[in-house]
């Protein structure tokens, strides 16, 4: 795995692209007119992607009718040193369809604990959170 980062204007704003040509910009958000996400936004942005396609994915195999799927990501960051990592991030699933509310938390405990190489790359460092919701109905 491969990304290329290249600066794009005089300040901060950078594109990232991957090797299939698929880029995000990145940007200080911290500075007025930012035009990207910051890198630290980018890192929530994949837990929700790389936790939401294994959600999906195992949901699909079992056959559930998902209408419409939707994550928010929190991250509570820390001070240390110079640097503000993350302390802990929740991830809140929000799902509407035809879908087993127990077949929605046991997709979500699998991408956790199992699948998301994303929030594994985290731990033990991060405290990775979730919570599900089914038809708006907390599981």
């Amino acid at each position: 795995m491969k990304i290329t980062l290249n600066r794009i204007n005089d300040d901060f704003l950078f594109e990232c692209t991957n090797a299939q040509g698929n880029s995000i910009l990145l940007d200080n958000t911290s500075q007025p007119g930012a035009k990207g996400v910051s890198p630290m936004e980018s890192v929530l942005m994949a837990v929700a992607g790389c936790s939401g396609i294994d959600v999906v994915s195992i949901l699909k195999k079992q056959r559930q009718d998902i209408k419409s799927f939707q994550a928010e990501v929190e991250g509570e960051r820390v001070q240390v040193d110079d640097a503000k990592p993350f302390k802990a991030i929740n991830v809140k699933f929000l799902l509407e369809g035809e879908i087993d509310p127990k077949k929605a938390l046991k997709a979500a405990e699998l991408s956790f604990e199992k699948y998301c190489s994303v929030s594994k790359t985290l731990e033990p460092n991060v405290e990775i959170g979730y919570e599900v919701y089914v038809n708006g109905e907390k599981i």
